[in-house]
């Protein structure tokens, strides 16, 4: 037993759209399934149908609609129908991709099996929608054995009495036949098995009526010859011979009585059949078929052949439309659209018999039953994800994400929640206004040596703990200022800066203040990466002899040295060569790690942990400390950085919160080098962890777990809006895990890799399920 799906198209109209109604369930049963859609207003696509059934009407093909001289259609024509019919079905086919609709075509795409047989029932009473080229809808594309029946909103069962017979008995109607074949016809019905055919030939009336009556009943009603229905679509004739032609409703009493007695189908194998098959319906006769437009001569007898053999065979009755109807396309060269014409209607409270039903054979099918579709398994899934997150960790070897991957790392940087400023720092910023401030023939830099005197002198009467002065002053203090050269000798607190040489780059250094000593030194150097940005954090080096900056400890260390040794924490180094201060160790940068494939990792270089704050620490200015204007417990026991900030002197960096390459996106040197101060001191005292990422192996399992969920998704769903929802909410927990990990346990996980593994995987599948399930 197949599905049922039963499409019911509400109050509306193509000027304000329809409301949609759709049921899925076992062929025979309730339905299982209900939900509701809508389609959206569509004024257009009746003018669409006007226009294509104008140029077929126009081709003046010899047809059953009335007789006539046939002519031969010409090759403008006939290129006119082609293109009128392209435009209604492409216009018909994006009005049912309308987002409004799109959650019903989804469901039935989830709920259904391409190798199972789907009869579509649709239930409207516009006779313009009925009109429509449902079976052109692209969704029938992936059902093979799926065909549509339209039907009127009203209907109901009628129980003939149980009748045994041996034999089909069918009442065939060979109406007025001018002007075409329809000798085919009796050809084709004389040539079924088990069947007894009664023909009447443009018989009268009386005849026909008493026919119909007839106590045996009748299995098909068969009628061959010109028919028509108005232009409403709602009533329609036959013309049963020269000088007559009858309406359903002239021979209303004798057809509910044939139905009564058993009557099950109706076919019309003749022109715009859609008017009688509606007043057909209103009598309840459970299935017609009958054609939607006039019907060349031709493409009815090739229809006629094509559904008596599949049907007679044991196709079920949609199955031996849809496969007659699709043999149509052979003549579409001569006969366009011929695929357009053939539409069951359906009384949707009975079932549809097949030949053997109608015969009383106890075998209800004689073909073959589709195979059952199983899950495709899960080794397709296993492979593709293995292969892609194998391609994916060869391009992130050779470098080619580390662009993406730091663009990653910089974003989950900046979506940390904020942090309060780092209480233990202060930074005495030295702004344009202060430089302007100093008397110029003094000022060697941002600061003259008589304004870093009085500095020194303020900041020493404030008590703090450790002063770190990241201004480079290669150069001896003035004679007349005898007491700054002792301070710098002699205040041990104080940390001067320099600049180590490379020769690599023809950077030949900066040397140090001559008076401050070289275990008060720090380097100042920091390491951008390829696009700018400072994410790396350089803590100690090798100075090359040659170098005028010798000392091997960076500007911030030596200022956490200095303030973690009031806590009696001093430095060590760890038999893996990391450092180590009281319990926190730092391992070193490798040159892959993270997102980092390749870098030169000389040196011990960390990642920096940026504080995730607007201000890492209190700041105040040069001119605040000089006129006193400066809380003494904002200084006291704290570590002060002195540095510039005045944008005349290009001390910024671009850092993880720079979202441009825009200089106000910058950070100043000092403050940089206030953060980092602040990570060491944050890991030591406050145990936070030390930003950090997992071993190559444990990347390379994190992108082949993301890659096989993505071939999962594709294994387990079964709908387009199925897998793509999945996928989605996998890329959401997938960032999240990642942003999650950064914030809370100073995790740089995997993001983008593991995304395209995800991505890939499940495109790839999805594209391979969908080609295995067509070539079934």
């Amino acid at each position: 037993m197949g599905k049922l799906v039963v499409l019911k198209l509400g109050e509306g109209c193509f000027d304000r759209g329809f409301s949609v109604t759709l049921q899925i369930g076992e062929d025979g049963e309730r339905a299982t399934i209900e939900t509701v859609g809508k389609l959206p207003p569509a004024p257009e696509l009746p003018i669409d149908y006007r226009q294509w059934q104008l140029s077929y009407r126009g081709l003046g093909l010899r047809s059953r609609l009335e007789a006539k001289t046939g002519f031969v259609a010409n090759v403008s024509q006939l290129e006119n129908c082609d293109r009128a019919a392209k435009i209604l079905r492409d216009r018909f086919n994006e009005w049912l991709h309308d987002r409004d609709f799109r959650p019903l075509r989804e469901k039935l795409l989830e709920q259904l099996n391409p190798s199972e047989e789907v009869r579509v029932i649709l239930q409207a009473d516009d006779p313009q929608i009925q009109k429509l080229p449902w079976h052109l809808w692209d969704w029938f594309d992936r059902y093979p054995h799926a065909e549509i029946a339209l039907s009127s909103p009203a209907y109901e069962r009628v129980d003939p009495p149980s009748k045994q017979r041996s034999r089909v008995r069918i009442l065939a109607i060979l109406g007025h036949s001018e002007g075409i074949d329809i000798a085919a016809d009796r050809q084709l019905l004389d040539l079924l098995p088990d069947a007894e055919v009664s023909f009447l030939v443009e018989p009268d009336r009386h005849a026909l009526t008493e026919a119909l009556w007839d106590d045996r009943g009748w299995d098909i009603l068969f009628f061959a010859g010109h028919s028509s229905s108005k232009s409403d679509g709602r009533t329609g004739q036959i013309a049963v011979n020269p000088g007559e032609n009858l309406t359903v409703s002239q021979l209303k009493n004798a057809l509910k009585n044939a139905i009564a007695r058993g009557l099950k189908i109706a076919i019309f194998n003749s022109c715009d059949g859609l008017g009688l098959a509606r007043e057909l319906a209103d009598l309840h006769l459970p299935q017609m078929l009958v054609m939607r437009e006039p019907v060349p001569d031709r493409v009815a007898q090739a229809f006629l052949k094509s559904f008596l053999t599949a049907f007679s065979r044991g196709n079920s009755f949609y199955l031996a439309v849809r496969e007659a109807r699709e043999k149509l396309q052979a003549l579409e060269d001569r006969f366009p659209c011929a695929t357009w014409l053939p539409t069951i209607c359906q009384n949707p409270a009975v079932l549809p018999p097949n030949w053997a039903m109608l015969s009383g054979q106890t075998v209800t099918r004689t073909v073959e039953t589709p195979p059952v579709d199983r899950p495709w398994g899960w080794r397709p899934a296993a492979i593709a994800s293995t292969l892609v997150a194998t391609t994916v960790l060869g391009i992130r070897f050779l470098g080619l994400l580390q662009p993406w991957e730091l663009a990653a790392f910089d974003r989950l940087m900046r979506w940390r929640p904020a942090e309060p400023p780092d209480r233990r720092l202060a930074i005495v910023a030295i702004t344009e206004a202060d430089v302007q401030a100093q008397d110029p023939s003094q000022r060697r830099g941002s600061l003259s040596d008589a304004t870093l005197e009085k500095l020194l002198q303020k900041l020493d009467a404030l008590q703090p703990r450790a002063i770190g002065l990241d201004i480079y002053r290669d150069y001896p203090v003035q004679p007349d200022l005898p007491n700054l050269a002792r301070r710098l000798q002699q205040t041990d607190r104080l940390i001067a800066t320099c600049k180590v040489s490379d020769r690599a780059l023809d950077n030949p250094g900066i040397p140090p203040p001559p008076e401050v000593p070289t275990d008060r030194l720090g380097f100042s150097d920091f390491i951008p990466d390829a696009d700018g940005r400072v994410r790396r954090h350089l803590l100690s080096l090798t100075p090359e002899p040659t170098s005028p900056c010798l000392t091997p400890y960076a500007f911030n260390v030596q200022l956490a040295f200095r303030y973690l040794a009031a806590e009696g924490i001093s430095a060590k180094w760890t038999i893996e060569g990391n450092l180590q201060l009281g319990k926190t160790v730092f391992p070193h940068l490798n040159p892959r790690m993270g997102g980092y494939q390749g870098i030169d990792a000389g040196g011990h270089q960390i990642l920096l942990d940026y504080r995730a704050a607007k201000q890492v620490a209190t700041q105040v200015t040069l001119g605040d400390i000089l006129a006193d204007r400066v809380n003494p417990a904002s200084i006291r026991d704290r570590l002060v950085l002195i540095g510039t900030t005045a944008e005349s002197f290009g001390d910024y960096w671009h850092t993880p919160y720079s979202r441009s390459f825009a200089a106000q996106t910058q950070m100043s040197g000092v403050t940089i080098q206030a953060h980092a101060v602040s990570q060491l001191l944050g890991a030591v005292l406050d145990d936070r962890s030390v930003l950090r990422a997992m071993p190559q192996w444990g990347d390379a399992l994190w992108i082949w777990g993301w890659s096989l969920l993505g071939g999962a998704i594709v294994w387990k769903g079964r709908s387009t809006l199925t897998v793509t929802s999945a996928i989605g909410v996998a890329f959401l927990v997938l960032g999240g895990s990642c942003w999650l990990g950064l914030t809370y346990f100073s995790l740089w996980l995997p993001w983008i890799p593991s995304a395209i593994g995800l991505l890939a995987t499940s495109g790839i599948l999805k594209v391979y399920r969908d080609r295995s399930l067509s070539n079934k």
